[in-house]
C-alpha cells in the first residue's frame, strides 16, 4: 500500500529545527550506540561514517573538544558551521542542500533486496562508479540497505544514514551508469522510504548544491527544499599551534 505525508509545517526563522544539527541530533540519540565522543563533540567511527558533529558550531569550547576527538593536525569533516576557528585550516568548503519528504509517495519494490555485510564489496564497487558520496565499510550498520540487481550484479542501491529523533535520511542513491533512465533510485528511494514511515520517522535527504539533476528528481517525487547548508572540510591545529596557544 502506497502512503502520501502530510506537508511540513514551515518553521519560524528563530525555531531551531531538529534538522538544522541533524548529525549531532543522530550521534546523541538513535545512533548515541555508534558515537565516539568528547564534550561537545562526536563522530563515528572511522570505519561507518566520516561525519563528524558539534554540540553548537558557534560554541569555541565545541571546536577544543573536537581537536581533542580527532587528534592534531588532522583532516576532518564538519557540518551545519561556516568557518572554523581562526587556528584552524579550512581544507574545503562546501554548499548543500537538504530537502524533507512532503508529498512523497512511499511503497515497497518487490525486486528489491536487502543489503548486508556480505555485499558490501559490491556496494562498494558501485560506490566507486557513480559517486554519491562516502560509503565506507560498515556504513550498512547505520540502517536498512536496498539493493536492485540484474543477472545477478548489483546495479542501482539506497539506503539509510542520519537518524535524528523522529527523521531518517536517505542516502547513497545511485545507479549503475548502464541501467540509468528506468526508474531505479525513484523506485529505491520510495522503499526506503515505506520502511522510514513504518516505524514512524519522516524522511529526509541531503544533495550537493550543484546537483541539480538530482535536486530536480527529488522534488519531482516529494520532496521540497528545506534549507541550504555549508560543509567544511578542516585541519585540526598541529601540536606546534596547541603548545604555543
Amino acid at each position: 500500500m502506497s502512503t502520501v505525508a502530510r506537508p511540513t509545517p514551515p518553521q519560524s526563522p528563530a525555531t531551531h529545527h531538529i534538522l538544522d544539527n541533524a548529525a549531532w541530533a543522530a550521534l546523541t540519540g538513535p545512533h548515541a550506540h555508534l558515537a565516539e565522543r568528547v564534550g561537545r563533540a562526536a563522530r563515528y567511527p572511522l570505519d561507518v561514517s566520516p561525519f563528524t558533529a558539534l554540540a553548537d558550531p558557534a560554541d569555541p569550547r565545541a571546536w577544543d573538544d573536537l581537536a581533542a576527538l580527532v587528534g592534531p593536525g588532522t583532516v576532518t569533516p564538519v557540518t551545519g558551521a561556516k568557518s572554523p576557528p581562526q587556528s584552524w585550516e579550512t581544507v574545503q568548503h562546501g554548499q548543500g542542500v537538504q530537502l524533507v519528504d512532503t508529498a512523497l509517495r512511499a511503497e515497497p519494490a518487490p525486486e528489491a533486496v536487502r543489503l548486508g555485510s556480505d555485499d558490501v564489496p559490491e556496494i562498494l564497487d558501485l560506490i566507486a562508479l557513480t559517486e554519491p558520496g562516502p560509503f565506507l565499510p560498515r556504513t550498512v550498520e547505520l540502517g536498512t540497505y536496498l539493493g536492485i540487481r540484474h543477472r545477478g550484479r548489483l546495479i542501482a542501491l539506497a539506503g539509510e544514514r542520519l537518524r535524528p529523533p523522529g527523521w531518517t535520511e536517505i542516502s547513497a542513491v545511485c545507479t549503475a551508469p548502464d541501467h540509468r533512465g528506468k526508474g531505479l533510485a525513484t523506485r529505491l528511494v520510495r522503499a526506503i522510504a515505506a520502511g522510514i514511515r513504518e516505524r514512524g520517522d519522516t524522511p529526509f535527504l541531503h544533495a550537493s548544491a550543484t546537483n541539480t539533476g538530482a535536486i530536480r528528481l527529488y522534488e519531482s517525487i516529494g520532496f521540497t527544499l528545506r534549507r541550504r547548508s555549508d560543509f567544511l572540510l578542516v585541519r585540526t591545529p598541529g601540536a606546534e599551534q596547541e603548545q604555543t596557544a
